[in-house]
């Protein structure tokens, strides 16, 4: 499912925002931006995130900023009294020297530092801690943007389920009198080829038409179709994750309309099948947007 939450917090000196995005997937896969210096939170929000969420993919950004009113640079002493001392002698030498302005030294390499870090490792513990926590927040948000979209798309499959349903049932109606038919079919087939084979007894091929409407008769995978449509009801009940349980019913759906499709001697039926299939088809690509 998709989704996109966003939470930020601040303590100390330091500001941050967390981001989160999710979009479909057939598995679980999280993608972690997190800044220098903090490389080291990796699993934890592997860890969480996979707590949470069992499948689709998810994009985790982390933006820490210093905030406004602390120091970000600092003038490194040293060098600027070094160079302040070498002023008068430049001066000496070239006479026509005009002595530098403020911004000049300033802008000289190395006399303005920035401050890369300068959290003790007591503070970073705490910092990070308290980043984790604002991670925590990020996720129950992004937890109820899915599960809202989640209870649409429920109400969708539901519906889906209850048309392959009604599919089975028109089905199975057509399908009671295709045994009739394929007898029918097979005993004119087999008059027609009685002069040419004459050594078949009645008996015998009473008994290969019999066999023939049994291998063509579809109402098996209509069973199996309505028992798949109790299976998807229960599991859309159910709580918890079931999308990847709901996508192996797919497949089942799938695999018996075509059989029967395969095995239908009716327009109507064969009709039935198709749309059967194209249900199906659409029942699948809801599946892969619910967990």
């Amino acid at each position: 499912m998709t989704g996109f939450a966003r939470a930020q917090d601040q303590c100390f000196d330091r500001a941050w925002t967390w981001e989160i995005r999710s979009v479909n997937g057939r598995g679980l896969e999280i993608r972690n931006r997190l800044p220098a210096g903090f490389e080291g939170l990796e699993i934890a929000v592997r860890e969480r995130v996979g707590h949470r969420f069992k499948r689709g993919n998810f994009w985790v950004t982390l933006a820490v900023v210093r905030m406004p009113g602390q120091a970000s640079v600092r003038i490194n002493h040293a060098l600027l009294q070094e160079v302040l001392t070498v002023l008068p002698e430049i001066q000496k030498q070239l006479p026509d020297f005009r002595p530098p302005s403020v911004d000049g030294i300033l802008a000289l390499r190395g006399i303005v530092e920035p401050i890369e870090d300068d959290l003790t490792e007591e503070r970073r513990v705490a910092v990070e801690a308290a980043i984790l926590d604002t991670l925590d927040r990020a996720l129950t948000g992004l937890a109820e943007m899915r599960l809202q979209e989640g209870s649409y798309l429920r109400q969708v499959i539901r519906d889906h389920v209850r048309r392959i349903d009604k599919l089975c049932a028109d089905a199975a109606t057509l399908a009671a009198a295709q045994p009739g038919t394929i007898l029918r079919r097979v005993r004119e087939q087999i008059a027609s080829l009685v002069d040419l084979a004459p050594s078949l007894t009645e008996e015998r091929l009473a008994q290969e038409a019999a066999m023939l409407a049994s291998r063509a008769d579809p109402r098996e995978e209509i069973d199996r179709l309505k028992a798949h449509c109790e299976a998807a009801a229960t599991l859309l009940d159910s709580s918890g994750p079931v999308g990847r349980r709901l996508d192996f019913l797919c497949q089942e759906f799938n695999r018996e309309a075509n059989t029967l499709c395969a095995k239908s001697v009716n327009v109507a039926l064969t009709q039935i099948g198709l749309e059967l299939k194209s249900t199906i088809d659409q029942l699948r690509e809801q599946v892969q947007n619910i967990e």
